[in-house]
């Protein structure tokens, strides 16, 4: 393998030891224990080699942010295929969602709260359109005359609201069912 090629591999690898690192610091401690010098320690290079890959720590939890929403996009894919109707797909992939936020609250307070990421812009990246995409791949078939677009964004609205409340304990415990059954009939079954 000629030097280019393993210099160009080795220098892959470190980028996504340091975004891995940084997730898996911020889960087990949460986004203020993730700085350049603790990264750097786990990853036992200097800060130099780190601000090589990252100009600073936006910059990682946003790189962490896009990984989140290409997980969360595969998730939400296998979830629909998985489905044997429409609106036990769209169950499916809602389902999905809230236990991605759950299962990962670190990479979803990155994903919505911390990165700096253009939604629904000329620049959007696609990990972030392959998310919204799968949502209009379940909601298509039950739009009707509904812009599919806007009954979109007022799903994900919901779900995104629907995984905060539930993450910082402000709805009924015991209901997380119930709550996302109704929501998943309305949007069915609306005119």
């Amino acid at each position: 393998m000629p030097v280019h090629q393993r210099q160009a591999r080795d220098k892959a690898r470190r980028h996504q030891r340091i975004i891995t690192t940084a997730r898996q610091l911020a889960e087990a401690e949460g986004w203020d224990a993730v700085t350049t010098r603790r990264l750097a320690e786990a990853i036992e290079y200097s800060q130099p080699v780190l601000y090589s890959h990252f100009q600073n720590k936006n910059a990682i939890i946003a790189a962490v942010a896009l990984q989140g929403f290409a997980e969360l996009a595969v998730a939400m894919r296998a979830a629909r295929q998985q489905a044997p109707a429409t609106q036990a797909a769209l169950l499916a992939l809602a389902r999905a969602y809230l236990t991605f936020a759950q299962a990962n609250p670190a990479l979803y307070q990155a994903m919505f709260t911390l990165a700096d990421l253009p939604f629904a812009q000329s620049e959007t990246p696609a990990p972030l359109r392959e998310g919204f995409a799968e949502l209009r791949e379940a909601l298509a078939p039950l739009t009707g005359d509904r812009d599919l677009d806007t009954l979109g964004e007022i799903t994900w609205s919901t779900l995104h609201g629907l995984a905060t409340l539930t993450s910082s304990h402000r709805l009924r415990p015991g209901h997380g069912e119930q709550r996302l059954t109704l929501l998943i009939h309305q949007i069915a079954t609306a005119p």
